[in-house]
């Protein structure tokens, strides 16, 4: 594995928008889905929104490796649990970057019921 740069956080972390694939036993990739991306730390993480069942989430699990893009950055990585303590600063991260879609939409990423659908986001190969 390796770490990303500090161009890609900057460009990934700042994106209003990531687009996330798994990919499958074959290895083909699965379709992307967009979601939201935030940067806490040297660690950029994503949440499911709708919870464990949400389709793309079990996918990814399943897989534990998919694709990125986001900020003109697209990789490879591993689909990796955050460190239980990092939950408080994700949360803030989410809330920094996302506040100004209102509590409701928010409120769907941040909290104790969205530490089981948090991964962190590690790169692989080139």
């Amino acid at each position: 594995m390796s770490s990303w740069t500090e161009d890609d956080l900057r460009h990934i972390g700042d994106a209003e928008e990531l687009r996330v694939a798994s990919y499958r036993r074959d290895g083909t990739l699965r379709p992307y889905v967009i979601i939201w991306v935030v940067r806490a730390g040297d660690d950029l993480v994503i949440r499911s929104a709708y919870g464990p069942d949400n389709g793309w989430f079990r996918r990814a699990k399943a897989s534990g490796r998919g694709r990125i893009r986001a900020g003109g950055v697209e990789r490879d990585v591993e689909f990796a649990d955050a460190a239980p303590d990092a939950h408080t600063a994700i949360d803030a991260a989410y809330h920094a970057k996302y506040d100004r879609h209102g509590p409701r939409i928010v409120g769907t990423v941040v909290g104790d019921q969205v530490v089981e659908t948090t991964f962190r986001l590690v790169p692989t190969g080139s």
